[in-house]
């Protein structure tokens, strides 16, 4: 096991993580102030359930001996529109869950890290086909259906 590349690993899903985590919520109660309230519970809720992966990641790393680092990432624009930030949101899911099956191809000789990751990489699995099955429910039922849906 490589203990300096694990690090290394974990630390960039703890920066980008937690930097999307807070977009997500953010967007979240964008939604909300829309009155969009089941939409921006679920962006809410995601910022939660993201931000206890990055905790988990971030135990790994103290327990190989790392030192975690706080890390900026640079400003993200706000997407006002629900449907529009779907899809960028399901741009990053799909170059995420790519990224992270090559992680874990890595990092095969630390089964702990690995375990994590397996199971970080089923959550993120999940929201991608949430992400995909929200854009094909407004392509069948209309825009303004869905939207109305999200209330």
């Amino acid at each position: 096991m490589n203990a300096k590349k694990t690090i290394e690993t974990l630390q960039l899903f703890v920066t980008h993580l937690s930097n999307g985590a807070f977009v997500h919520f953010v967007q979240g109660k964008h939604f909300e102030a829309l009155g969009l309230t089941k939409l921006g519970e679920k962006y809410v809720g995601h910022y939660t359930e993201e931000m206890e992966w990055v905790e988990k990641f971030i135990g790994r790393i103290n327990d190989l001996g790392g030192e975690v680092k706080v890390e900026n990432r640079g400003a993200v624009e706000l997407v006002k529109d629900p449907v529009e930030y779907i899809k960028a949101d399901l741009a990053i899911q799909e170059k995420g869950v790519e990224m992270l099956y090559g992680c874990m191809a890595e990092l095969m000789n630390d089964p702990t890290t690995y375990d994590i990751l397996k199971a970080y990489l089923v959550d993120e699995e999940e929201d991608l086909y949430w992400s995909q099955g929200q854009l094909e429910l407004v392509e069948m039922i209309g825009r303004q259906n869905w939207l109305a849906k999200q209330l």
